[in-house]
């Protein structure tokens, strides 16, 4: 079993930062790659950053120069450095897990709960 915490969201003005963490438990192998997306509503869930974990990233176009994914393979985390945030960042965030090795199993995909981000102007 797999379960994916994720913490750091909050209220923030516009142009506030704020660190989002997501961490892993279980009997875990290993994890292919970890990431963040979000959904705002009446929208449909998106990517915001994957991280695989050879360090390779990706980010949507709408966060580059201002998120930064990153990942602590040892303790199965990934992070999100949210900086420059605005209004249309407002979203809940949730962290997923790809290609999760636990005993006996591949899991091709996990999520957490979300965790709430809402940004004011």
């Amino acid at each position: 079993q797999v379960q994916l915490v994720e913490s750091g969201g909050g209220l923030v003005q516009a142009g506030g930062s704020l660190r989002l963490s997501c961490a892993a438990s279980g009997s875990i192998f290993s994890i292919a790659a970890m990431g963040w997306y979000r959904q705002a509503p009446g929208n449909q869930r998106e990517l915001v950053a994957i991280i695989t974990g050879s360090g390779s990233t990706n980010y949507a176009e709408s966060v580059k120069g201002r998120f930064t994914i990153t990942r602590d393979n040892a303790k199965n985390t990934v992070y999100l450095q949210m900086n420059s945030l605005k209004p249309e960042d407002t979203a809940v965030y949730f962290c997923n897990a790809d290609g999760v090795r636990v005993i006996g199993r591949l899991i091709p995909r996990s999520w957490g709960q979300g965790t709430q981000v809402t940004v004011s102007s």
